[in-house]
């Protein structure tokens, strides 16, 4: 097992490292090296990382620290280990994307947001594991937590790995409930921002109008640190806007000048919602008090569901069209129905279902002018069994679909001692107000508890 000394060095936010690393009184080399001795004792329970190459990690590191010692400037994670969910192109190591397919896949291209965290000084620690194709069918990776359980899915590999304090650091993408749900699951901070804030370039393409990038940390300023360095215009990326991104750092550091104004959802699925994590949700919210109003949730809200589905489902199809033809013994038997049904979607149902897409993303501009936030939970309740998918992304589908940024806040526990998030949702491109109010939410619910 990895010493005391490491596991208490790893337990320390991505800040409080990043400071440490500028400053020297922490080497990149020992922080790796406490990375990879953590990794090595934890990784035959949890099985987070695709790809791990720890002599290649280690001449990161040493580059970085010989880097530092020339006084030139340095990177907003200079030293910091991150992460790399495998459907990340990372050249020097292999992509595979949760799939026998593409088993030793490697390519000289190098995805934008790969650039930029080596442009941050970040070492690229990895690739972690993630489910076939990112989609329905779970790998291998368990919950750190209680191994006989799941970490969630798509980015299980990203989330296992920051919890088990593998990495301060990991990378996610979400398109429908990917990033939110297994940070619940496993007890993280899991933020996805709006959509377009991070290029998708270099990333698999599932579905064009949906995927989104986001991250996982161990607090709210740890996410904001890697948001802001992955940030950016990148005009190959049909959804990137070629605007100034909010400043996630500020907003989480950020105290809110008024009581924020929240909204809850009566939605017709919330009965989805285990009774652990609906009481532990109604106790926050009698905590907030007169900040939060419910409110009865239109139907056509609840219809949003449907519509998300039918332009994942119709996307896949168009975009792996080549894989799913030439490769379809290969695909999983929990995969196959979800395509053959999704090549049944019509043209013109696919076209009315993006035109509800947009009506959606101006509906909640409009919410929004009154609204600081939405309280939801981040998943139906604890991580379900392992064996029995990764489970229900619904409390994630309508603001994913709207393009919002999300976060999870690992605030509640459940019935047998597993964590359960619950997410907060805001305006789009005004990230750094809803990593405020995510603040401002957690400093009021530590002071009511005192």
């Amino acid at each position: 097992m990895a010493a005391k000394g490491s596991v208490d060095l790893l337990g320390l936010s991505s800040v409080e490292l990043r400071d440490r690393l500028a400053s020297g009184a922490l080497k990149a080399v020992d922080l790796a090296k406490a990375c990879l001795d953590r990794i090595q004792a934890l990784e035959p329970q949890i099985g987070a990382w695709a790809h791990l190459d720890p002599d290649h990690v280690m001449k990161q590191a040493e580059m970085a620290d010989r880097y530092r010692a020339t006084g030139r400037p340095l990177g907003p994670l200079h030293g910091l280990p991150v992460g790399i969910k495998d459907i990340i192109d990372t050249a020097k190591m292999p992509t595979q994307r949760g799939s026998v397919i593409f088993e030793g896949r490697q390519t000289d291209h190098v995805a934008r947001l790969i650039e930029l965290l080596r442009e941050a000084g970040a070492v690229i620690m990895g690739k972690t594991v993630t489910t076939e194709l990112a989609f329905v069918h779970a790998n291998e990776t368990r919950n750190p937590h209680n191994p006989d359980h799941t970490p969630g899915g798509s980015s299980s590999g990203s989330a296992a790995a920051v919890a088990a304090m593998h990495v301060p650091l990991a990378i996610g993408t979400q398109t429908n409930g990917s990033v939110i749900r297994p940070a619940s699951f496993c007890g993280v901070f899991g933020f996805k921002p709006t959509r377009g804030v991070i290029s998708r370039d270099g990333i698999l393409q599932t579905s064009v109008s949906l995927d989104q990038v986001g991250c996982f940390g161990r607090s709210l300023a740890d996410v904001a640190l890697l948001t802001d360095a992955i940030g950016g215009y990148d005009q190959r990326d049909a959804v990137s806007f070629a605007r100034p991104r909010p400043n996630m750092s500020a907003g989480a550091a950020a105290d809110a000048p008024v009581t924020p104004a929240l909204a809850w959802f009566d939605l017709p699925f919330n009965d989805r919602l285990s009774g652990d994590a609906l009481d532990g949700i109604d106790a926050v919210i009698e905590i907030l008090g007169p900040s939060v109003e419910r409110m009865a949730a239109a139907d056509t809200l609840s219809d949003l569901v449907a519509v998300q589905a039918t332009i994942h489902e119709y996307e896949i199809a168009q975009h792996q069209a080549e894989v799913f033809e030439t490769h379809w013994n290969q695909i999983s038997d929990t995969l196959r129905p979800v395509i053959t049904r999704a090549r049944t979607i019509t043209k013109a149902q696919y076209d009315d279902a993006l035109a509800v897409k947009t009506s959606a993303e101006g509906f909640f501009k409009a919410f929004f002018m009154d609204y600081d936030a939405i309280i939801a939970p981040s998943a139906a309740g604890e991580a379900p069994t392992f064996g029995n998918g990764t489970g229900d992304p619904i409390f994630c589908t309508l603001w994913t679909l709207a393009g919002l940024p999300c976060i999870s806040l690992p605030m509640l526990v459940g019935e047998t001692g597993l964590p359960i998030g619950i997410q907060l949702i805001g305006p789009a491109e005004k990230d750094d107000r809803l990593l405020r109010t995510a603040r401002w939410l957690q400093t009021h619910i530590a002071d009511a508890a005192e």
